[in-house]
């Protein structure tokens, strides 16, 4: 290495910000130090969302502030500027259509159709090395929970569900096609069995040679680990390669609030604590199968990124092996990011895109991850802080 520790290269933020401007550091510290402030964002969301359903002239505002920071551009031909910013530095980019909301069957049809215009970008491109999507965004959700529980569909349900897995299928296979990953991301966990069992049957498809298609597991629930475990034993019985998306997990109070309101047992882990060892245990279990198992750590937290690269070293791992990848979303961690990617990690950014209007319910969210998430919001500031610093006292 060449700073002491990873900790310290974690604290190197000419590193981490040096792909923004002036102005773009400023306007992180202050869209960062309202989510520092949960009743502030809490308004300030709240606002925003009343202003889009009165349909008051506010996309401008978000578009030149959280917008701008956590999203790439509103099609997928304005997202070419941050590909190439982030790729400057060795930060690769996992293209995110994050419209969300088009319940209908001409809307889950335009996902799956843009998913694929991902890859097809991502095949032209040496910087974007993944595709990635929500099965939610192919097929309604009330339709998932149902085959999740198992209950009779109907004859209507049954051919819709047909065209979710057509969908699946359909992305999974250009995919193939193009020789790029493709991510397909965890949901709620009354729906998840459904995308589980799509995602192995396309690995059964289409990681013979190598991991095309990666599920993603949650490891902040109780089950978690044991899923992964499940699942690379079911790859190696079968004969293919796992590809495993390691997270903790994005739907805490949504999942602890259902068990409570619907009296079933809490799926997910009862602290922090539990959380992150199971976090850190999937990431060894992982790399102590990297034979099978292709791998992105999803993470914004310092020591499991910290922890990893120590896995890699142990078992002789190069760190630009293409079977082990470091991810974080566009506009968060940038300290993690492009301090690894400058250790020759693999590295990339979800960006987001879509229109403002749509994309409305991920801005959401990541306003209440950076208020929900303790200590998220004060670590970005305090980085930037310092990175302003060092540039005032630089001139």
């Amino acid at each position: 290495m060449k700073k002491s520790s990873l900790s310290a290269l974690f604290e190197d933020t000419a590193t981490a910000f040096r792909y923004k401007s002036d102005a773009a550091v400023r306007k992180a510290y202050l869209i960062f130090s309202l989510l520092n402030h949960p009743w502030l964002s809490a308004i300030a969301s709240g606002a925003a969302t009343l202003a889009l359903k009165l349909r008051l002239p506010v996309e401008f505002l978000i578009r030149k502030t959280v917008f701008d920071l956590f999203c790439g551009g509103e099609i997928i031909e304005s997202t070419a500027l941050a590909v190439e910013r982030l790729g400057k530095y060795a930060v690769h980019t996992i293209l995110d259509y994050s419209v969300e909301g088009e319940n209908t069957e001409a809307g889950f049809d335009h996902v799956m159709q843009e998913t694929i215009r991902t890859i097809e970008r991502a095949s032209k491109s040496p910087f974007i090395p993944f595709s990635v999507f929500k099965v939610t965004g192919l097929g309604h959700a009330a339709l998932l929970e149902k085959v999740h529980s198992k209950s009779s569909l109907t004859k209507g349900e049954a051919e819709a569900f047909e065209r979710v897995q057509h969908r699946v299928q359909a992305i999974c296979q250009k995919a193939s096609e193009l020789d790029i990953p493709i991510l397909i991301d965890a949901e709620e966990t009354w729906i998840q069995d459904p995308i589980d069992d799509l995602a192995y049957d396309m690995m059964k498809r289409y990681n013979a040679k190598r991991a095309i298609v990666f599920n993603t597991f949650q490891l902040y629930r109780v089950q978690g680990l044991l899923i992964l475990k499940d699942a690379w034993e079911a790859a190696a019985r079968e004969g293919y390669f796992l590809g495993a998306k390691i997270v903790r997990g994005a739907y805490m109070e949504k999942e602890r609030g259902r068990a409570e309101k619907m009296g079933y047992e809490n799926p997910i882990h009862p602290d922090k604590d539990a959380t992150d060892k199971a976090f850190n245990e999937g990431l060894e279990f992982c790399i102590q199968h990297h034979d099978r198992i292709a791998m992105m750590c999803g993470s914004h937290n310092e020591y499991s990124s910290q922890y990893l690269t120590t896995l890699m070293k142990l078992h002789h791992i190069e760190p630009a092996d293409e079977r082990v990848w470091f991810a974080q979303l566009y506009g968060m961690s940038d300290n993690i990011s492009f301090n690894l990617a400058s250790e020759g990690y693999r590295v990339a950014k979800y960006v987001p895109y879509g229109p403002v209007r749509s994309v409305m319910p991920y801005l959401l969210r990541r306003a209440a991850e950076n208020t929900s998430v303790a200590g998220q919001s004060s670590r970005e500031l305090v980085l930037i802080r310092k990175e302003l610093n060092r540039r005032k006292a630089s001139r």
